[in-house]
């Protein structure tokens, strides 16, 4: 007979390992923090570099890990400078590669379903794999803007496809938003493809309820889960509005009007009952407490500012949000008060258009941010800004993916390659 400790030391491993899975966009909750100590801050080509593995396509998205698995999606045969091919010749790839040694384990390709917005313009800035997967350690879901969300097993099978639309937003500039995981149900928030968010079963992709509103377009923020004492809260921020709907139904529960406006690229972060939002063409901060119904515009915004980011997204770290925004100024903003500590402008290669498309993420009490051609800037948290590093490969293909963190190691991607950081 089996010792009852041998069950609690089971569930301990069991409840260790799956901790440790990075597992969606910005990581546990979305909240772009890692608590993980002894990461390196410093690296190159020759130092803390465990493995680099090429790339056969690009993209946007960040990697998530999942046990000893690496995910990223890349696509190809479109899209590319270098490349003259039409439409026709685009394929999404999901990849799979071990974290231990970066060999890549498995390819499964995706043919293009529905004609996707052109190359041309703002497009070109993200590209066509620009989504982040998401995980339950059973399946991996993607999604390809026109081409449908996709499950597929650990090894690479694929389970269904489903289309959430085909349509374009005015100014076809494609999909972002990342899907989320909420109990049975994957969360995708479709505003390019038909300005509606729907929940997917996770076992067949049936709808199991969607939300439609003309509102929604523009909203390329990857929505945000809060689960408060007696629900869960889908939050998603759209033009001159965010927007909080029930997890289990999609019905609103409640709205507050912003000044974040035109288009909503950064995602949110939540603590203590309070989310915070930032975004915006011309840009605007807020504050929102949780809870409520119907209009909350008058009781409970906590506070509004004008500080903010055109595509990443902040983070929340001891009562300071920080933040480096798409022109490569580092933003240090008081939590409780909105109040702007600093504005630091970074010595950064810009390489003629936006600095940074990555969102910035607390690994082991130092914040990182990836910038699109000129490395990885590391830098103390607090009140003034003070470098640690910048980091850099010789890669000179795009950097627009945010960093995963698991097993003592830190995950970036490039247009060419995935690198595998860790103290070496």
């Amino acid at each position: 007979m089996l010792h009852p400790g041998f069950f609690i030391l089971a569930l301990f491993f069991i409840s260790n390992s799956q901790a440790a899975d990075f597992s969606q966009f910005r990581g546990q909750a979305g909240q772009g923090i890692d608590t993980q100590s002894d990461l390196p801050t410093q690296w190159s080509d020759d130092s803390n570099l465990i493995w680099k593995s090429k790339i056969a396509g690009r993209g946007s998205s960040s990697p998530i890990v999942v046990g000893d698995k690496v995910f990223l999606t890349a696509y190809s045969g479109y899209g590319n400078p270098d490349q003259n091919a039409s439409q026709n010749e685009l394929v999404r790839q999901l990849l799979c590669f071990s974290l231990k040694d970066g060999r890549q384990q498995w390819t499964a390709d995706i043919e293009n379903k529905q004609r996707e917005d052109v190359y041309q313009g703002f497009i070109t800035e993200h590209g066509y794999a620009t989504s982040t997967p998401v995980s339950d350690r059973e399946s991996v879901f993607v999604f390809f803007g026109k081409s449908g969300v996709l499950a597929f097993d650990m090894n690479g099978k694929q389970r269904w496809h489903v289309s959430v639309g085909t349509e374009s937003a005015q100014r076809r500039w494609g999909s972002a938003p990342s899907l989320v995981l909420h109990k049975d149900t994957v969360i995708v928030n479709a505003s390019d493809e038909s300005q509606t968010l729907y929940a997917l079963n996770k076992k067949d992709g049936s709808v199991v309820w969607k939300a439609e509103a003309a509102g929604l377009e523009n909203s390329f923020n990857t929505p945000l889960l809060v689960s408060t004492a007696d629900r869960t809260e889908l939050i998603v921020a759209v033009p001159w509005e965010i927007w909080s709907l029930d997890a289990e139904t999609g019905k609103l529960l409640w709205y507050a009007e912003t000044e974040l406006d035109n288009n909503v690229s950064p995602s949110m972060v939540e603590k203590n009952g309070i989310i915070y939002a930032i975004g915006g063409r011309s840009g605007a901060s807020i504050a929102i407490r949780l809870g409520g119904k119907g209009d909350v515009t008058k009781t409970h915004i906590v506070w509004r500012a004008k500080a903010s980011s055109y595509v990443p997204s902040p983070v929340l770290f001891q009562d300071r949000l920080y933040w480096v925004n798409d022109r490569g100024i580092a933003h240090c903003v008081n939590a409780k008060t909105g109040e702007l500590v600093y504005q630091h402008r970074l010595n950064i290669n810009s390489g003629g258009g936006r600095s940074f498309y990555a969102s910035a993420m607390v690994i082991g009490g130092k914040i990182y941010a990836v910038s699109r051609f000129d490395g990885t800037i590391v830098y103390e948290p607090g009140d003034e800004f003070k470098q640690v590093a910048q980091n850099r490969f010789n890669d000179e293909s795009m950097f627009n993916a945010s960093p995963a963190v698991a097993d003592g190691r830190i995950l970036i991607r490039s247009d060419s390659a995935l690198y595998c950081i860790g103290n070496k």
